[in-house]
């Protein structure tokens, strides 16, 4: 039997304006989970994720049409965009749900487990980028740093009586899976269906189903209208649905994908250095040591070993 030809996917190494770069979106990634717990307070997990959406097509479609990029689909490309759209829905209503039922900090480390599972299904579906005993452990590290930015903020959800909490970091840790996920199979389809085209169909085919669950299950619900609220909409909405996709999209176009994504462990460290800029949190130790780990981390999955 004659063997099927495996389509070609470009993973070249990242150079160093690639990974500053990358670094950038980290920081301003940094700043979702926080801004997704502030809109929640004035608004329903499905309308939220509904308008915020909206903005980030507004916003990319917009760029689009301005650099002349055609949104025309072309043969084949609506069935791998179904999958993608379907994998995005999932993950974008288990983050929002799981973050609802329990704290920020604790969504912000589950969250972040989603390069492990980028690095797995890279290694399954990507033929150039298996894991090696660098990466995974540069891999490992990283996360431990992770864990120990936040971990003096993780007792909270473990004292909840009702446990929601712990259901919330469940559905969390799910959509980190989703989200490796995704980040797997926008890489593979990439190759073929410019990022632009790509982001814009994928939010297209997302936004009537996050309107039609919003509309089922949050019949009743509070929509309010507040200056943090609006402020936090359009940073979900404009900087990461708009700005960050479209820049994380086409990097990945190019780049290897389990490289890269390591280093938005650190993520959850900008988070906590926002937090004490924007509200005055506390810097602590933690923070220091779990900088550290994330750093090595980066370093051990991005040198190039002999």
């Amino acid at each position: 039997m004659r063997k099927t030809a495996q389509p070609y996917i470009r993973s070249e190494e990242p150079t160093g304006k690639i990974i500053v770069l990358s670094l950038f979106l980290a920081v301003l990634w940094g700043g979702n989970s926080l801004s997704i717990k502030m809109s929640l307070q004035d608004l329903p997990p499905l309308g939220l994720a509904f308008l915020r959406f909206a903005l980030g097509l507004i916003a990319v479609g917009s760029w689009a049409f301005y650099r002349g990029i055609s949104l025309k689909l072309r043969r084949g490309e609506l069935r791998q965009l179904l999958v993608l759209a379907s994998i995005f829905l999932m993950q974008v209503i288990t983050l929002n749900v799981g973050t609802d039922l329990t704290t920020a900090s604790r969504s912000t480390i589950f969250i972040n487990a989603y390069p492990f599972f980028t690095a797995l299904f890279a290694h399954l579906w990507i033929p150039s980028e298996r894991l090696t005993v660098p990466k995974t452990l540069g891999i490992t590290v990283a996360f431990i740093g992770v864990v120990a930015t936040v971990a003096p903020n993780l007792q909270q959800g473990f004292t909840d009586a009702e446990g929601t909490a712990l259901i919330g970091d469940l559905i969390v840790l799910i959509s980190g899976g989703l989200l490796g996920l995704r980040v797997v199979v926008t890489k593979r389809i990439v190759q073929s269906i410019h990022p632009y085209r790509l982001l814009v169909w994928m939010l297209m085919l997302g936004l009537p189903c996050f309107l039609g669950l919003s509309l089922m299950l949050e019949r009743g619900e509070t929509f309010r209208w507040t200056t943090q609220g609006i402020a936090a909409l359009f940073y979900q909405g404009w900087v990461i649905a708009g700005a960050c996709y479209l820049a994380w999209t086409t990097i990945l176009e190019r780049y290897s994908a389990s490289k890269l994504v390591v280093l938005f462990f650190a993520t959850p460290l900008a988070g906590v250095l926002l937090s004490h800029l924007m509200m005055g949190d506390e810097l602590t130790l933690s923070l220091l040591v779990g900088s550290a780990l994330v750093a090595a981390g980066i370093y051990l999955v991005n040198i190039r070993w002999r």
